[in-house]
């Protein structure tokens, strides 16, 4: 049987975890320590925020670095290919932004633009 593989699906995949796509927002405006992405990233617990962390660095959408120092300190940076994500990202925000206003509803996040 052939293997079918779906640009869609395989996108999706990729950025579809429930917090993939606001972790590589955030890494959108440089590199971050695991403490600041928790203080973004406020509705991740710490187990899921690890966990979508690895499955990121796993793709080889962001790195992670560990400086040999007590405490060890841990930061995250967006790789090329996560970047060749951000027009997906934006316009996603864009149209959120629009649906909502749709219902007269004002967004009200952080997501501010990384591209002004």
């Amino acid at each position: 049987m052939e293997q079918i593989h779906c640009p869609v699906e395989t996108a999706l995949n990729l950025i579809g975890g429930k917090y993939k796509a606001l972790i590589l927002w955030r890494l959108s405006g440089g590199t971050l320590r695991f403490s600041q992405l928790q203080k973004l990233v406020t509705s991740a617990t710490p187990r899921m925020l690890t966990l979508q962390l690895r499955e990121l660095e796993k793709e080889h959408l962001i790195t992670r670095t560990v400086y040999p120092e007590v405490p060890p300190r841990v930061e995250y940076a967006m790789t090329e290919l996560g970047r060749s994500l951000m027009p997906i990202l934006t316009a996603m925000r864009d149209w959120g932004t629009e649906y909502l206003r749709s219902r007269d509803i004002e967004p009200n996040c952080s997501m501010t633009r990384t591209d002004a």
